[in-house]
């Protein structure tokens, strides 16, 4: 199965950042992909350029829907489950949705999974540790969790997620692998995602006042998308089924810290503004990553220099192009609906 010649992988929510930026990975490796996404939060123009790729197909559904016959068809070998809004303000817009993307559509997945004896790839999340009481997090924390808050729909939906992931290894319906993310950043990223990196930068880069909420002491340990990818690839192709697998970077900074980080970066004048801190936002959040070190040979190599400037980059040129496409050059807009054919079924 590690032969990437003869991998035929889904990637559901595979138009948004994390996402896009694997299918990228995956096609490089010589893979044939196929995308599901509802372009809800994903964007289609994240895979425009992959438009005349005969290896890729982006087919735009709901995983919490049957899935479409012409994904039902294919021959997959790899299924990477990704689908589901990550940002607090996008989750949050829609919390029964998120919950149903989370049960149902894993759900979904794994049946798919069985189908086809496929080897699937749950991406969790840090947030099933909550607001942390135990620091750095490893992945026999149970977590400290609100399940009644206005996060429970991601952070609780993710719990049962990979329930429902360890009770199809465990009855040898499907072969599993589950990785925690922690936070993540990179091109592709949303401008409106309401995360810390992508707010800083946007308002730096605009020159708008900086959003800080609380007083900026609580840390995040932040990872650059393409390590982020590698440690996925390594994990689905890994012989790792006896539970989670922490993702991230351990190097750990405060929120006052980026911001300082950022400003210096971009040359901007914004001026601080502070927030009452959202509910349920962890105050602390730093990976354990010694097990994916050990049974993955894993461990992120961009440090957060070089990847906020790749990420400011991507985010000047971003508004550069939005700016051109107000000129009366259009350009790729979130809503863009374009379909990608290409891939055999069965």
């Amino acid at each position: 199965m590690n032969n990437s010649n003869s991998k035929i992988a889904l990637v559901t929510g595979g138009a948004g950042f994390i996402g896009s930026n694997l299918i990228d990975a995956l096609l490089a490796e010589g893979a044939t992909v196929v995308c599901l996404d509802s372009l809800l939060t994903g964007r289609a123009s994240n895979l425009a350029h992959l438009g005349g790729e005969p290896r890729f197909d982006l087919v735009e559904a709901d995983v919490i829907d049957p899935l479409p016959q012409s994904v039902r068809r294919t021959r997959f070998t790899h299924i990477y489950h990704l689908a589901c809004a990550a940002s607090p303000p996008h989750y949050q817009a829609d919390p029964e949705h998120t919950m149903l993307t989370n049960v149902v559509g894993t759900s979904n997945a794994l049946r798919l999974a069985e189908e086809k004896g496929a080897r699937l790839l749950l991406t969790s999340t840090s947030e099933v540790y909550g607001d942390p009481e135990v620091h750095p997090q490893t992945e026999g924390y149970r977590g400290w969790v609100s399940c009644t808050g206005p996060r429970a729909c991601y952070d609780e939906g993710k719990r049962a997620a990979e329930t429902l992931a360890f009770d199809f290894q465990r009855t040898g319906r499907a072969d599993v692998r589950v990785a925690r993310i922690f936070n993540t950043y990179g091109p592709r990223m949303r401008a409106d995602d309401g995360r810390v990196v992508s707010n800083v930068i946007c308002q730096a880069l605009a020159g708008d006042d900086i959003t800080i909420y609380g007083d900026g002491s609580q840390t995040r340990s932040f990872c650059y998308v393409s390590d982020l990818v590698d440690g996925l690839k390594r994990l689905m192709d890994s012989d790792v089924t006896d539970g989670p697998v922490n993702l991230g970077n351990p190097d750990e900074l405060t929120v006052s810290d980026l911001v300082e980080r950022v400003l210096a970066l971009t040359g901007s004048d914004s001026k601080l503004v502070h927030l009452p801190l959202p509910v349920d936002d962890p105050r602390r959040r730093k990976p354990d990553i010694s097990r994916a070190q050990a049974l993955l040979g894993w461990s992120p190599k961009v440090e957060l220099q070089q990847g906020l400037e790749a990420t400011a980059a991507w985010f000047a040129e971003d508004r550069r192009a939005a700016w051109k496409g107000v000129a009366g050059k259009p350009q790729p807009s979130p809503g863009t609906r374009t379909l990608i054919t290409g891939v055999a079924a069965e």
